[in-house]
């Protein structure tokens, strides 16, 4: 009955997600503020709708957070259902084909049936949205097997600053079994998987300072340190010449993952050339020894994701600027502390300027990496899942990416996550055109219900 209810409401799904992605709740915009507040609004008006219980918005210091449950039988397994309802900036808007919070659908050659083109299509708020219309059709169809708990926030994209100390002032009303997250994704449409390993974050600015105003440099150059160029140098040194990062002790809590692990990994279908062909790169780059998919995976890396100083207006202006700054995100594993990685990267940075500037570093967010067992209950609910809906047992995976309050949840909380996300690398999100397959959205409706069916099963 569940599925003759999501068959029957397809296209409604699909314009309440347009008015959902329509609302531009960019958290890290100021400007976005009210929009933010709005879609909060959206989702306790459409929590409300489809039957669940307790709906209330929680205020923060900054965005808020929107809960709500359905407790059917508290002998039953509770499931806390995780998202996020915020995106990121759309800018630059003028390299996308649409607008970024218009939503459209156009088919693509990965995605036939077509995707929903937009911001945040994929990247929360279509893969939160899955759970809610997963939630609806089960509720209204009687096969509804699990209590469920749902906390959304808006601060996901600005690091969940709010969210830890929230949730550790509401461990009663968040007690359940398990968490439930789709904010990963899936290899293909033909070859399911689960994300069972997620890299952690040290993310910092830091601020190169010379003299103490823009100088003129037909007059000053060459006497006077530029910021600029030393920052240059001072960033070109933290790798060496074989991809690895020069920082004293950065690897030394890193945990080599098994030969059989790394075979494990390689038996997820890759095609190399493609890879590169999409990326329009002529070839890859990365840390000696190791594959491209360990490399952004099982690996720490060093990135600027950012840097700037002087003139960078149109025409010519022959300023030696005072500061340049750039801001650098470090992908961690397992094992590694962010604070401490921080720590690490700021003594090294500061140790390595020359004395002819000042140096500052700003941390800004961060969070830990972790790894989630593929033997215990939820992960075999979810693993069956996948069977049923795609045909196909699904491959575990490591992603690159970081969700921080995944590892805040164990300690707080003491649950486990599964990430039953179904985006795809190609759906580009945090860039322009990022979209979300009409075929991913629908399949991830289907599935979470076996998940929920599968989940109650085991525990009971």
């Amino acid at each position: 009955m569940t599925q003759e209810y999501i068959n029957k409401n397809k296209n409604r799904f699909l314009n309440e997600l347009f008015e959902f992605i329509k609302i531009p709740s960019v958290s890290a915009d100021i400007k976005f503020k009210d929009d933010v507040l709005k879609a909060a609004n959206f989702l306790e008006n459409n929590l409300i709708k489809i039957g669940a219980d307790n709906v209330q918005i929680f205020p923060t210091d900054g965005h808020p957070i929107v809960y709500a449950e359905k407790i059917i039988d508290y002998n039953l397994p509770t499931v806390l259902v995780y998202g996020h309802y915020d995106v990121q900036p759309a800018d630059p808007y003028e390299l996308w084909d649409s607008d970024p919070f218009g939503p459209v659908v156009k088919k693509t050659k990965i995605h036939p049936e077509g995707a929903v083109f937009a911001r945040g299509a994929c990247d929360d708020k279509g893969q939160m949205f899955m759970h809610l219309k997963a939630f609806e059709a089960m509720y209204n169809s009687d096969e509804l097997f699990c209590n469920v708990k749902f906390m959304f926030e808006g601060e996901e994209e600005v690091g969940s600053s709010n969210l830890e100390k929230f949730v550790r002032s509401n461990v009663e009303l968040l007690k359940a079994d398990v968490v439930l997250v789709s904010d990963t994704g899936i290899i293909n449409n033909t070859t399911p998987s689960i994300c069972v390993g997620l890299r952690g974050l040290s993310y910092v600015e830091v601020e190169v300072t010379g003299p103490n105003r823009d100088l003129h440099s037909g007059l000053y150059g060459g006497a006077v340190a530029n910021p600029i160029n030393v920052l240059s140098k001072m960033i070109a040194s933290l790798h060496n010449e074989n991809g690895t990062i020069n920082i004293p002790d950065f690897y030394k809590d890193v945990v080599e993952v098994s030969n059989l692990d790394r075979k494990e990994m390689a038996k997820a279908p890759f095609n190399l050339s493609e890879y590169m062909l999409d990326l329009s790169i002529d070839n890859v780059h990365g840390e000696d020894g190791f594959t491209t998919n360990e490399r952004n995976s099982i690996r720490p890396t060093l990135d600027v994701n950012g840097i700037w100083g002087g003139y960078i207006g149109q025409g010519a202006k022959t300023v030696l600027p005072s500061k340049s700054h750039a801001k650098i995100s470090m992908r961690l594993v397992p094992n590694q502390n962010s604070k401490k990685i921080t720590e690490l990267f700021e003594n090294h940075f500061k140790k390595i300027a020359p004395e002819y500037v000042k140096v500052k570093v700003t941390p800004h967010h961060g969070g830990e990496g972790v790894v989630i067992p593929t033997d215990f209950p939820a992960y075999l609910a979810a693993k069956n899942a996948m069977e049923t809906t795609f045909g196909k047992t699904p491959i575990p995976v490591r992603s690159g990416g970081s969700i921080p309050i995944v590892p805040m949840f164990e300690e707080v909380l003491g649950l486990k996550t599964i990430l039953l996300g179904f985006g795809l690398d190609s759906d580009v999100i945090h860039s322009p055109n990022e979209h979300f397959g009409l075929f991913n959205f629908f399949k991830g409706i289907e599935t979470i219900p076996h998940f929920y069916k599968n989940y109650a099963n085991l525990m009971l």
